[in-house]
This record gives C-alpha cells, structure tokens and sequence, in this order.
C-alpha cells in the first residue's frame, strides 16, 4: 500500500500529518515545536519541490508513505497521481491519497506564505508551529480514519 498525503506546499500538514502516520510524533499529545522542527521537510521544501514524491517511511505494517505539495490542482492533483502510479504498475486498490488542506488552520496558511513564499522563514516558522499545533488533533483524527479502512 502506498499512502500519499498532500497538502498545497507539501511542507506542513502532509508532513505533520505523515509523521504521525509512521509514529515519528506521538498520538496521545500535541508534539512539541522542537519534534515538528526535527521531522524531514518540514517547512523545507520550495516551488521547484511541487509534485515531487517524498519518501517519508515504512509504517508499522511495512507500507510506503510519502508526502507531497499539490499547489492549486485540487481534485485533478488525485486523479493525476493515480494515473502515473497506475502507469508505473500501482494497482488503484493499492493508493491511498489524503488530502490534509481541510485540516489547515489561517495560522497555517499564513505561516506558510511568510516562511516559504516570502523567506521570512522566522517569524513564518513561529506562526506555522503554533498553527500546526493548534489543528494537531485533528491531523491525529485524519491518521485514525485512514488507518481503520
């Protein structure tokens, strides 16, 4: 199985979100800023990144689980992915794509603007920590649905 977590950037909340998916932030609490920091491309990646598969891990049950930013593509971001995985031979059962953007704070978005698009990476990288900690619970929600299909 491959699970593939999206988000505009693919810089925050598919990371986050991915993170908790393999175990590497903790379930039963908010994470702190330094675990979110410690994650790979959290609040790393830039515009030439867009699109591009990033391998985050094996999970428990030893399934792939990648992070990516989507940009503006939306509902054809999905239909996409599954086409090119198709063409590599992923059969359509085997691809999960998750969309974090409906767990994105305003903190989020503006965090993110400042840091990545502006480089005011800061005080973008102190307002995207608290908004990525104030939707936390929520990315566990998201993590805990995918996991029981």
């Amino acid at each position: 199985m491959k699970y593939i977590y999206n988000c505009f950037g693919g810089s925050h909340s598919s990371v986050t979100t991915a993170g908790i998916h393999l175990g590497l932030l903790p379930r039963e609490r908010v994470a702190e800023n330094k675990e979110l920091l410690a994650l790979p491309y959290y609040d790393a990646q830039v515009a030439k990144d867009h699109g591009r598969l990033r391998f985050m891990g094996f999970d428990e049950l030893g399934n792939e689980v990648y992070v990516t930013g989507s940009r503006n593509l939306r509902t054809r971001y999905e239909r996409i992915m599954r086409s090119v995985l198709t063409i590599t031979g992923t059969k359509q059962k085997d691809i999960v794509i998750i969309n974090t953007m409906p767990y994105v704070n305003l903190w989020m978005m503006i965090g993110g603007y400042l840091s990545r698009r502006l480089g005011f990476f800061r005080v973008g990288r102190s307002i995207i920590l608290y908004g990525t900690r104030c939707s936390y619970y929520k990315f566990i929600h998201l993590v805990n649905l995918i996991k029981m299909q």
